[in-house]
């Protein structure tokens, strides 16, 4: 990151403000204690400010202590001490009912958590002073408008603020994705069964003499399949994961969901397995030591790698007879595309079913460009976004119906249309 240049007065209270800068970091959800800040302020001292890059530098090496709090320490560090200005439109995005004449912005990610944060650490005397000294007065009828538990559902997860993402988790701890079980060929007794067990009818007999009283009757069998998620944690990709982790621990743990079992895999220049972490029954705790167990978290991608590694060591131990595959993914890969879709063949045929979750979806805009995302979509049964509560909340749809395909189909049609296109031929007399 590049930094313009910090006006920080010569007679400043830099104490003052390196602790303020550390309040609003925790408010943000950062783990900064009163040690962190007093080794901060010493760190400053003893480097100075020969170079911007060494106190942004010198404050996250004090602050953050996680890869997944570095995108919020960063958007912090350019609201508090790059640029006052950006607080302003962060305040209006906070508002989001309110609307002036200002001009529309849409918040990247983390800044909005950023913002909230260094707005909470104003005083309340001010704010209620700026509140008396205005002079008009706004009202909004909200009777027409979305309940917040609505618009928390149809909520981007990177354009959360804490407290909304705090809500969000609530929601999804209390989601439900119920399995479908799968007929096998084999039977088993039943007394109100719809298929005649000659053997056990036969049996029954010899002890009678021969004589047949009733026929035994049997049912097929039920098998519960498995649910195997594979969940990209790279720089694109760590909001959104962080989400569908969440919503994973409470299906691993809902008994009444009816999976035989639940397996979780972190990937992104490495593939790690986490499934024993989403045992735990604290959910921030398995989080906490998934993340730290997944050293690639917010790195790069290497999306072929990864799928050839689980296919080549852990296909066999966790899919099973019927297992079901979420592949939760933006499909940007620096792979080649032939080893990529080569190894999303592989894991559709051992699956009985791939359900591709895509953030990008999000856009309406969105077209089947990057060569990553042509290798893998043909390879998929169901093509979904995933990028908010209503996205997950509709999984149980595409899991229980066979036929689902989501945005597949019309994605397919626009590459073949692209791929038929013929250059003009020039006819000759």
């Amino acid at each position: 990151m590049q930094f313009p240049a910090l006006n920080i007065p010569e007679n400043g209270k830099l104490a003052d403000n390196i602790t303020w800068f550390a309040r609003a970091l925790r408010v943000a959800g950062l783990p900064v204690d009163t040690g962190r800040i007093i080794d901060a302020i010493r760190a400053v001292e003893a480097v100075g400010f020969t170079r911007k890059q060494d106190f942004f530098n010198v404050l996250q090496a004090c602050f953050v202590s996680r890869p997944e709090h570095r995108l919020v320490f960063a958007q912090t560090f350019r609201l508090f001490w790059r640029d006052p200005k950006y607080l302003e439109h962060m305040i209006a995005a906070l508002s989001p009912m309110i609307r002036g004449v200002q001009e529309e912005r849409r918040a990247q990610p983390a800044e909005k958590r950023a913002a909230e944060a260094l707005l909470d650490g104003m005083s309340r005397d001010s704010r209620k002073h700026e509140e008396d000294t205005e002079e008009t007065e706004i009202e909004i009828d909200a009777s027409h408008t979305m309940s917040g538990e609505e618009r928390l559902r149809t909520l981007d997860f990177e354009l959360m603020s804490s407290e909304e993402m705090a809500a969000a988790k609530r929601m999804l701890s209390k989601l439900a994705l119920p399995a479908k079980p799968l007929i096998s060929r084999r039977s088993k007794p039943h007394p109100h069964g719809i298929l005649n067990d000659g053997p056990a009818t036969l049996r029954k007999a010899l002890r009678h003499g021969g004589e047949v009283h009733k026929f035994s009757l049997k049912t097929r069998r039920k098998n519960w399949p498995n649910l195997v998620t594979l969940c990209d944690v790279s720089g694109s990709m760590s909001q959104y994961s962080r989400a569908v982790l969440h919503f994973l621990h409470a299906v691993s743990n809902e008994r009444a969901a009816g999976w035989a079992k639940v397996h979780a895999f972190t990937f992104g220049t490495q593939l790690t397995n986490i499934t024993r972490h989403l045992a735990t029954r604290d959910v921030d705790a398995a989080l906490a030591a998934a993340g730290v167990q997944a050293q690639d978290w917010q790195g790069g991608t290497k999306i072929g790698t990864c799928l050839h590694r689980f296919n080549r060591d852990w296909s066999r131990r966790v899919m099973g007879a019927g297992a079901v595959v979420l592949l939760i993914t933006d499909g940007l890969d620096r792979d080649d595309p032939a080893v990529l879709e080569r190894e999303m063949r592989r894991l559709q045929r051992s699956a009985k079913k791939v359900i591709w979750l895509n953030p990008l979806l999000r856009w309406d805009a969105f077209a089947p460009k990057a060569e990553g995302i042509k290798a893998m979509l043909p390879h998929v049964d169901s093509f979904r976004a995933g990028h908010n509560i209503a996205a997950l909340e509709a999984l149980a749809e595409a899991i229980s119906r066979p036929d689902d395909k989501g945005e597949k189909t019309r994605l397919m049609e626009q590459i073949s249309r692209k791929e038929r296109v013929a250059p003009a031929r020039s006819w000759s007399a």
